[in-house]
């Protein structure tokens, strides 16, 4: 008789159980599609939407260093003639106001007093706008196109005579959702006029 209550006790178990999981289901649902069962993850899009959210949201409390407007050619000869004169390189920081990972570098070094301390020593920071209203293609093209290659932001590093030296992908410079100081501080470091 024992033997008898447990199993009927393990059947209601495994019976209320797969009950729950397949209340659990509903948030998939089946589409057929070229008779082909499709099953779509209605969270996976709910969580989608909440992290497109959460970004538009870091991305406007952001300060937005670009801008679409000014003559990027002309700004970038002013700043060679200032760093031989303070004997410093150039930083290009390629990218866009519309680009959240350009926006959280530009805001990492200028909230990282280490990194902002040796910045301000060695270089001239420029951000150099690539978006659809002003795609700077000839001075893009001046420095190989680095965004094509790398995506944004792209950094190209300038000697005191404007001569490129170096190109650096930040996906190298990424630690979780941000940036690494260590890796950061050793780029910058790196390509100092100093070094």
């Amino acid at each position: 008789m024992k033997i008898n209550i447990l199993k009927i006790f393990a059947f209601a178990s495994v019976f209320i159980s797969g009950i729950g999981c397949a209340q659990k289901s509903d948030t998939k649902s089946a589409e057929k599609s070229s008779g082909t069962t499709v099953v779509v993850d209605q969270d996976s899009a709910a969580i989608a939407e909440a992290k497109k959210k959460a970004a538009a949201e870091e991305k406007a409390k952001l300060p937005k260093p670009y801008d679409a407007t000014e003559n990027a050619e002309a700004r970038i000869t002013e700043l060679i003639k200032r760093a031989k004169a303070e004997n410093k390189n150039i930083i290009l920081q390629a990218g866009g106001n519309w680009c959240i990972w350009c926006l959280r570098f530009n805001n990492f070094v200028q909230t990282t007093p280490e990194l902002k301390e040796v910045v301000d020593a060695n270089y001239l920071y420029y951000h150099l706008n690539y978006s659809p209203e002003n795609k700077n293609e000839k001075v893009f093209a001046k420095y190989d196109n680095p965004g094509a290659k790398f995506g944004y932001p792209v950094f190209v590093v300038l000697d005191q005579n404007g001569k490129m030296i170096h190109t650096q992908d930040s996906a190298v410079l990424e630690e979780g959702k941000g940036y690494s100081k260590e890796k950061v501080k050793a780029f910058f470091e790196k390509w100092s006029p100093k070094s």
